[in-house]
């Protein structure tokens, strides 16, 4: 019995349950390995985690144990985290650049609005000084064309008014006046005389028309101008005739030269005035009323 039991002494899993300390050693066997991986559960753990722990420079080869399986596991997770912190990092980096080059932008759009700001107001005053300066030029030429326009009239009115009415001779000087007697005339002097050498050049007193040049008895050679105002003028005692009759002359034309022909005791020029070609007047206020002449002081 006993040696039966000696010889069927190897424990078989159908029998581990009868030995004495057989159920403790098996459950404490079980136990090993259920909590020890298999070289299977290994071998699929780390085909499970290549990939992971590549990035760490892992292979499945080199997972010989379950420590180095953990390992890689922790590895894996540490590469994951890894790389979740390197793509916040990333995320931040970027979205710092994106912050800095909007900042850039607008510090750039700052300056530039400041810039055509300052472009807009430089132009501004340019135009307000240009129109300023415009404005002052064109003053000034409008003062300087009336005072010009000014300056033309005067001297118009000035010429005017000196070839309007000349003196007849030059280098004279009054040796009778009107209606002065004397034995020299049938009555009284109907003239002013204006003594002169012979061959002194006379000229008409105004504008006008010659209505006669001729002889004319005691007045010698004579020659008559009618003027725009009717007024007709007398020259006499001249030695020569220098117009003919229809002939216009202006103030200051020669008609003739100083003579001594028909009554007289001298050369001079006998100068009448006759009004609407009617009876003569005093030359004297005559030429000072309308010519601005005073024949006493004009030769």
């Amino acid at each position: 019995m006993s040696q039966h039991r000696a010889a069927g002494d190897r424990v078989t899993p159908g029998n581990a349950a009868r030995k004495p300390g057989a159920g403790r050693h098996s459950a404490k066997h079980r136990v090993a390995r259920r909590n020890t991986p298999s070289s299977t559960q290994i071998v699929g753990l780390t085909a499970a985690l290549a990939a992971a722990a590549g990035a760490v420079g892992f292979s499945a080869s080199t997972l010989a144990s379950p420590t180095q399986a953990n390992s890689a596991v922790n590895l894996a997770a540490l590469s994951l985290d890894s790389g979740q912190q390197l793509s916040g990092i990333t995320t931040a980096r970027i979205q710092a650049r994106q912050l800095a080059t909007r900042d850039s932008s607008r510090v750039q759009l700052a300056d530039t609005s400041k810039k055509q700001s300052a472009a807009a107001q430089l132009a501004k005053a340019r135009a307000a000084k240009l129109t300023a300066t415009q404005a002052l030029t064109a003053k000034r030429a409008s003062a300087l064309a009336v005072a010009k326009a000014k300056a033309e009239l005067a001297a118009k009115t000035a010429r005017e008014s000196a070839t309007r009415c000349q003196i007849m001779v030059t280098g004279y000087h009054i040796t009778a006046t009107f209606g002065q007697g004397g034995s020299r005339w049938a009555h009284n002097h109907t003239g002013l005389d204006f003594a002169a050498p012979i061959g002194t050049r006379i000229g008409a007193v105004m504008k006008g028309v010659v209505i006669f040049a001729d002889w004319a008895g005691p007045y010698g050679r004579q020659v008559q101008v009618r003027h725009e105002d009717g007024t007709v003028t007398w020259y006499n005692h001249m030695s020569k005739f220098s117009v003919t009759v229809g002939e216009t002359v202006y103030a200051g034309d020669q008609v003739g030269a100083v003579g001594m022909t028909g009554n007289t005791t001298g050369p001079h020029l006998h100068f009448e005035v006759h009004p609407d070609g009617g009876e003569a007047v005093d030359p004297d206020p005559w030429l000072r009323n309308h010519c601005g002449l005073n024949p006493y002081t004009a030769g």
